[in-house]
């Protein structure tokens, strides 16, 4: 078996990394100077290399280093009693078993290959990591025509050591099951690109966007062996999105191999004409939004300062038609309700764009599905966008809102309208849901108002993926704004035409088509159990500290577990339930003359440390486990809750049972 010049180098260092370590040379040495003492005659001159390893042989040198150097032969292999030693490269403890994937002999296949980065100067000075040590790792997720893929995480480094293949499925979605296999000519009228989304993960398990890149695939199709390589230069987000962050080395090939190529020629071509194609749309939607707002200056002067936004910027810092940002979201069997989607969006993490230096301004950034989904955190705009979207795909009709909360603060959530007319507003960060009664400021002073429970002050637009209204009623005060949204003099309408020429589904587009969603890959009872027994530790450590003794009591952490679950269901459906159940456990646990505590908190994250630290601020918390007293017994359950993208509401209760003492 012949290797490449590569591995076989690579092979070569692995054993002479071994022989050092087991100081052979050294052995090797003093067996030489040995042999040529007591068993060389005067009359023979030289040593024969034959002399050499027979004496090397009999003692035990070489059956020594084939021990050290476990080769394995066969990927089944039967009857292995112990793992191989672990080499002091990254290797797997066993080798892998290559996944069969099932191809499809009727369809094209493109099969893209990540073939290591270089130039991710950000990384130059890291140190290599030492083997099992935790480091910062990048991960390349990638998507589709509905198919998504993520890379094995590799370490942080300037030339990070990506080595990864995908097999990405080509078809026209107007072609049934039975139709002929795509030609190249069919595959160049396929215009949707590779989306990928590099992420990098800290060693605290946050995840940072890094760089989001579209990929133009087509450029195999003129190949001449259907193989093409490719250097990708992936830029920065936000204000970076001019700054180099890398660049990945990818190499595209297609299966089964063309018949016919198409000439370079013909594939620029048609890439020219798509970009005058969507760049000709993008201009006249823009000179129609110009258009529309100056119209919408002259109803009223004051229109100047409301929250009208038509355009907005995504992580590479190029201007969407917001409406571009919504689209019907169908979840399968991810999610069964619209409360439940809300729920979804809103334990996925909030973050604000990061803003490099002082000042307090906020850094507008409205970010594309896929690196939503893939960081898993974002800003409220991000939440908004993509409940609007499950509640579009549950067959309602619901709308963004644009506008501010309490002190001007800029702000944007949800609303359904009803059949009956029904105004619900929906705030993607809290999954709670608001009903709207408008006040009637003609009305006279006597009659009784509704009284506003939601956060919202001020809304200036509304829209969706066809729809776009601007607020011009003489209030834009969002407790005395009505939807009625047929009236013209109240919500002025965008052109629906304008609006579907520059978002799908439209023949040509620059806006990326929207994934869907991954079921979770979080083992709910294995992840309660691991930060429950965390919490355990800590909550043990931090009593050690203060003098004190820790006696836990499992049977009264069990019956928290049904208070966890119904705080739960309370946060999808709005409905409790199960609650006199749980009062009348802990009433049956607690003997009497013995006082109860509990304390039940929320997380978005499964960092058991970081919520730890997160209790002890609270003083009801911290007065549960620095619990002072007679029979002091301690109780914590953990309860974690799995959703799609592996997003997770996790729920702690720590509580207390000690005999009162007056």
């Amino acid at each position: 078996m012949s290797l490449p010049p590569e591995k076989a180098s690579e092979l070569k260092q692995i054993i002479h990394q071994q022989l050092l370590k087991m100081d052979v040379h050294g052995r090797i040495r003093e067996v030489l100077a040995e042999t040529i003492r007591e068993e060389l005659a005067p009359e023979h001159q030289q040593l024969s290399t034959e002399d050499l390893i027979k004496a090397l042989r009999q003692r035990g040198i070489i059956d020594d280093v084939m021990k050290e150097l476990k080769f394995v032969t066969d990927v089944n292999e039967k009857g292995r009693t112990s793992a191989p030693k672990p080499s002091t490269h990254f290797v797997d403890r066993e080798p892998p078993v290559l996944k069969k994937t099932n191809i499809d002999p009727t369809r094209r296949y493109l099969y893209l290959q990540v073939l290591g980065g270089k130039a991710f100067l950000e990384h130059l000075q890291e140190p290599e990591p030492l083997p099992g040590q935790i480091c910062s790792t990048f991960t390349l997720c990638l998507h589709f025509r509905n198919q998504r893929f993520r890379s094995k995480p590799v370490p942080c480094a300037c030339e990070p050591d990506f080595q990864d293949g995908f097999l990405l499925e080509v078809h026209k979605d107007s072609l049934g099951d039975g139709s002929k296999m795509v030609d190249a000519t069919t595959m160049l009228s396929i215009c949707d690109p590779v989306h990928m989304v590099l992420i990098k993960t800290d060693t605290s398990g946050e995840t940072t966007l890094v760089a989001s890149y579209f990929l133009e695939w087509r450029s195999v199709l003129a190949a001449e062996n259907g193989t093409t390589n490719v250097a990708v230069e992936l830029l920065g987000v936000g204000t970076e999105s001019k700054v180099s962050v890398g660049v990945l080395n990818i190499r595209l090939e297609m299966y089964p191999q063309l018949n016919k190529t198409l000439s370079s020629e013909i594939t620029s071509t048609q890439f020219t004409l798509e970009r005058q194609k969507t760049a000709e749309k993008e201009r006249l939607f823009l000179v129609y939004a110009k258009q529309w707002w100056r119209e919408y200056l002259q109803i009223r002067p004051t229109h100047n300062t409301r929250l009208v936004k038509i355009f907005a910027q995504d992580e590479n810092g190029v201007n969407r038609p917001v409406c571009s940002y919504v689209r019907p979201l169908r979840a399968g069997r991810l999610l069964d309700t619209p409360r439940q989607a809300a729920r979804f969006v809103s334990v996925l993490g909030h973050e604000r764009a990061p803003v490099i230096g002082g000042g307090g301004g906020k850094q507008e950034q409205w970010c594309t599905l896929l690196a939503f989904l893939c960081r898993s955190k974002g800003d409220c705009e991000d939440h908004a966008n993509l409940l609007c979207s499950l509640l579009l795909g549950f067959g309602l009709e619901a709308f963004v809102c644009v506008g501010t909360k309490a002190k001007g603060v800029p702000h944007t959530w949800v609303m359904t309208c009803g059949s009956d007319g029904t105004i619900t507003f929906w705030e993607s960060l809290t999954g709670h849901r608001y009903i709207h009664r408008p006040i009637n400021p003609d009305d006279p002073p006597l009659v009784e108002q509704p009284k506003p429970l939601y956060p919202y002050r001020t809304i200036g637009c509304i829209f969706n993926h066809q729809k776009f209204f601007g607020n011009c009623q003489p209030s834009d005060a969002v407790e005395v704004c009505v939807f009625d949204l047929h009236n013209e003099s109240k919500w002025k309408p965008m052109s629906e035409e304008a609006i579907k020429s520059v978002c799908p589904p439209g023949a040509t587009s620059s806006v990326p088509p929207f994934p869907p969603l991954c079921a979770s890959t979080i083992d709910a009872a294995v992840t309660s159990n691991e930060i429950e027994v965390q919490l355990r530790i800590l909550v043990s450590e931090h009593r050690k500290d203060l003098g004190l003794s820790t006696v836990w009591d499992d049977q009264l952490s069990y019956l928290l577990s049904p208070a966890l679950a119904a705080y739960e269901l309370e946060r999808t459906t709005g409905v409790s339930a199960g609650n006199e159940e749980f009062q009348d456990a802990v009433r049956r646990a607690v003997p009497d003359g013995h006082t109860f505590k509990g304390f039940p908190i929320h997380f978005v994250h499964r960092n058991a440390r970081r919520a730890f630290a997160t209790c002890l601020r609270s003083p009801f918390c911290e007065e549960i486990i620095c619990c002072r007293g007679d029979q002091v017994r301690l109780a914590v359950r953990v309860r974690v809750f799995a959703y799609p993208e592996s997003a997770c509401a996790v729920w702690i209760m720590f509580a207390c049972k000690y005999r009162s003492v007056l």
